[in-house]
């Protein structure tokens, strides 16, 4: 069974053109060896027969004789005769052509009479006791009682045969070579629109839902073979599946549209939700803490204010005291004030006031301003070579703002025995940076990344005064609102060798690119 399967799945493995050649093939074959054994057997037939009444018109001439005797001398002939001695009965002579035969040719023979009796009658084919030749013999018996044989080589017969069945075969193999090349190429092209539906149907396979089956009988209302039928009943059926694609796929399209609209919309609504709340907390902090930042002057100018109304200082010194304090205080709720002011009015977004502004003009001021302001620090001033004029477009104001509250921010921040570096440069990408560098304590990750933050101070330990001043806790918070404005960033990073840096990147006047080489 196994087999079977085996052979069942091998023949089905076979291509339809070998199949259908070796089939046409079989069928000649078979038709031209039922040929080739008819006329064999016709022609066998006829000339055995031929044979036979030769056979038969010598027997007629021999029985007129009285008796037979064996010829004196050798004559040629195709014929053997044999026969029996008339009063004993007995096997007496045999006479054939002993030039052409051998006894090893001669077909064996009754030794009697009754032997000879016994095969009279129709002609017999006899085969030669040592060799391959066949011998047709007839029985008959003379007037006197002889009894002879008489027969005749087939050597003719069997050699028109054989040449017939060799010249079947050769013409036989001929016509089948000639119809196999015939027929593959019939079938080659009979078959060719069965190879183009089998492109077109990869080239569907592969998506291409486009792509139609080739129609062997276009033009035609109505097809008549096989391959065209099949071709458009094909080509309908491909029509129906690309619609129902296109349908599938436009509604799956519509569907993910709107899907995808849905998500945008629900994730704007969350941004938005996300970005009020956000802005909502930031403003409640923002009050808190500008709340509790403005309780403290305003304590403290009470406080004084009701010691002085008391007559607690009644010396002179005593009450310029108390009034100066009251004024530091005053002042600081003023610095306060105009720093929230600046900031709401940088959260509304409004335009700036932009022209071409030199940083290294910025950067003198502030640098000549801390060395006013703390003369015994080590405060530097360094322009990388090559760097180019360094002109940004910006708000002169609020870029020396930045600069400024960078640099207070460094010296009130450190040690007295910090120095501090101011940095301009150029980097790759139309930027300037500018950096301001201390060799302090540093600052924490947690330091790091709320330094921005509005009213976030750092540790006691980096909270210094410098002139009786104390910070707001919003100058790097303005910082950072005025560098955004400026379309630049701002980042700290640790100092090698200790401290902080702060590192502000503004992009470069488009005019007046000159990046270092």
């Amino acid at each position: 069974m196994n087999a079977l399967q085996q052979g069942k799945t091998r023949l089905r493995a076979v291509p339809l053109r070998v199949k259908l050649v070796a089939a046409v093939l079989a069928l000649v074959a078979a038709a031209l060896l039922v040929i080739s054994s008819l006329t064999t057997f016709f022609l066998r037939s006829y000339l055995l027969g031929e044979v036979d009444s030769e056979l038969a018109a010598q027997a007629r001439s021999i029985e007129q004789v009285a008796a037979l005797e064996r010829p004196s001398a050798p004559i040629p002939t195709d014929y053997l005769l044999a026969a029996t001695d008339a009063g004993t009965g007995e096997a007496d002579w045999i006479y054939f052509d002993n030039r052409r035969f051998s006894s090893a040719d001669l077909p064996r023979l009754p030794g009697n009479a009754a032997g000879f009796d016994d095969l009279a009658g129709e002609p017999r084919t006899a085969r030669a006791q040592g060799s391959e030749v066949r011998w047709r013999i007839l029985y008959t018996q003379l007037p006197n009682g002889q009894r002879v044989a008489i027969a005749q080589h087939l050597i003719d017969v069997d050699r028109a045969v054989t040449r017939l069945v060799w010249i079947d075969v050769l013409v036989g193999g001929a016509v089948l070579i000639l119809l196999a090349s015939i027929g593959a190429a019939i079938v080659r092209t009979s078959l060719k629109p069965l190879v183009e539906i089998e492109r077109t149907a990869a080239a569907i396979a592969g998506g291409d839902l486009s792509r139609r089956v080739p129609d062997p009988e276009h033009g035609q209302p109505c097809p008549t073979s096989e391959l065209g039928r099949l071709s458009r009943a094909l080509n309908a059926m491909l029509s129906q599946i690309e619609m129902a694609f296109t349908a599938r796929a436009a509604s799956e399209s519509a569907a993910r549209s709107a899907e995808a609209a849905a998500r945008d919309a629900a994730g704007a609504a969350r941004a938005s939700e996300a970005r009020a709340r956000r802005s909502e907390e930031r403003m409640r902090q923002f009050v808190a803490d500008a709340s509790h930042e403005l309780r403290t002057p305003l304590t403290t100018i009470r406080g004084f204010a009701e010691l002085y109304r008391q007559g607690a200082a009644r010396a002179p010194e005593q009450t310029a005291d108390l009034l100066r304090r009251i004024e530091d205080e005053a002042a600081r709720m003023g610095l306060l004030v105009e720093d929230l002011l600046l900031l709401a009015r940088l959260d509304r977004e409004r335009p700036l006031s932009l022209a071409p502004v030199e940083l290294p003009v910025l950067a003198a001021d502030a640098v000549a301003a801390a060395r006013a302001m703390a003369p015994d620090r080590r405060t530097e001033l360094e322009i990388e070579p090559g760097s180019g004029p360094l002109v940004v477009r910006g708000d002169d104001a609020r870029l020396r703002q930045v600069i400024g509250n960078l640099m207070t921010n460094a010296l009130r921040h450190t040690p007295p025995e910090a120095s501090v570096t101011l940095r301009l440069r150029a980097e790759p990408g139309n930027l300037a940076v500018i950096e301001v560098a201390d060799t302090g304590p540093g600052l924490t990750a947690e330091q790091s990344e709320r330094v921005f933050e509005r009213f976030y101070r750092a540790d006691a330990a980096r909270t210094r005064r410098v002139g009786g001043n104390t910070g707001t806790g919003l100058g790097l918070a303005i910082v950072a609102a005025l560098v955004t404005v400026h379309q630049g960033t701002v980042e700290v990073s640790d100092t090698p060798g200790g401290g902080a840096t702060f590192r502000v990147r503004l992009p470069l006047a488009p005019d007046l690119d000159d990046e270092p080489e």
